[in-house]
């Protein structure tokens, strides 16, 4: 069982290798995919509370406070 906002819900853990009780997963349609740590995952919660925000026509700023002023970087690969 997981939650997730106002959600719960049951998620498959199948594709995970020793997924305990308590852990952060990224999840997908209902299955968990990747294992998080804990702070990715308080990242992606602080950025879905932001869209939340934004979407509500609330400021958005202080969920992003560490890019503001930050000119965006491309992944090695890309340059």
């Amino acid at each position: 069982m997981t939650r997730g906002g106002n959600e719960q819900r049951r998620i498959s853990v199948v594709l995970l290798a020793d997924v305990r009780a308590g852990a952060k997963v990224l999840v997908h349609i209902d299955s968990a995919v990747r294992l998080l740590d804990e702070n990715e995952a308080r990242l992606i919660c602080k950025a879905l509370d932001g869209l939340e925000a934004s979407l509500n026509g609330q400021s958005c700023d202080r969920f992003f406070a560490d890019l503001i002023g930050h000119e965006p970087q491309l992944p090695e690969h890309l340059r």
